[in-house]
């Protein structure tokens, strides 16, 4: 029979675990890394093919580690005003090697965030696997899983501003550009959002382990045994 533990820690624990992951993944794909220098027709686009067709009014092209968000050439009857998408093929067409290192770190932080998103919801149901809590071991591995994953995402970020002074980011930054210096450009969300969600990580650590005490608790263990399948606690 599948109980469904929920306590207040648990659940909220469970919940930080998505929407850390979810966050972290959703920074990751964005091209609003850097906010280039305003831009205007006739004056010059951030991309060699940049042959900006629409208003004359500036427009901020945006910059990711492996995407890119321009204005939509030749299209002044089209309603969207940018085009967004990869500017890199593949993984050795990243405009930086730090880049490309941000994105390994970040890619394996992110991809234990999901693993431990997914498994937190899996252990709500199943609270034993062969008439063994798996409540213990998860919370220990748990707390060891989130500190490799809030290292690998710090490692990331760090390197991260080493690439400003590639060539890619002078075009959209200009020539005052350099590592650590993003010259005529500005942070964007997917930056931040990406900081506040490594952050979160540690958080998570510390609720896995209030978490694992609270499902694990005798008052947990009493209402199983009276054959409840929906355990809700304070």
């Amino acid at each position: 029979m599948c109980h469904v533990i929920v306590t207040c820690r648990s659940m909220l624990w469970t919940l930080l675990s998505i929407v850390v992951a979810f966050a972290e993944l959703i920074a990751f794909m964005s091209a609003d890394w850097l906010i280039g220098k305003a831009k205007s027709r006739g004056g010059g686009g951030a991309e060699p093919d940049d042959r900006s067709g629409g208003s004359s009014e500036p427009y901020h092209p945006t910059l990711g580690i492996y995407a890119r968000c321009i204005r939509n050439p030749g299209m002044q009857h089209v309603q969207r005003e940018t085009l967004c998408g990869p500017y890199a093929e593949n993984f050795g067409e990243i405009a930086s090697g730090f880049w490309q290192a941000t994105a390994i770190f970040l890619a394996v932080g992110i991809f234990i965030l999901c693993t431990v998103a997914l498994v937190s919801v899996f252990t709500m149901c199943v609270q034993s696997i062969m008439k063994k809590s798996i409540f213990n071991p998860w919370g220990v591995l748990t707390c060891l899983l989130f500190c490799p994953a809030g290292l690998f995402l710090i490692l990331g970020l760090i390197l991260y501003p080493a690439g400003w002074g590639c060539q890619k980011a002078i075009g959209y930054c200009g020539h005052y550009a350099s590592a650590y210096k993003p010259g005529d450009c500005s942070l964007g969300w997917a930056f931040y959002t990406a900081i506040g969600g490594t952050v979160l990580t540690f958080i998570c650590a510390v609720f896995s382990a209030q978490a694992e005490i609270a499902t694990s608790s005798d008052k947990v263990q009493e209402e199983i045994e009276e054959g409840k399948s929906l355990i809700c606690l304070l």
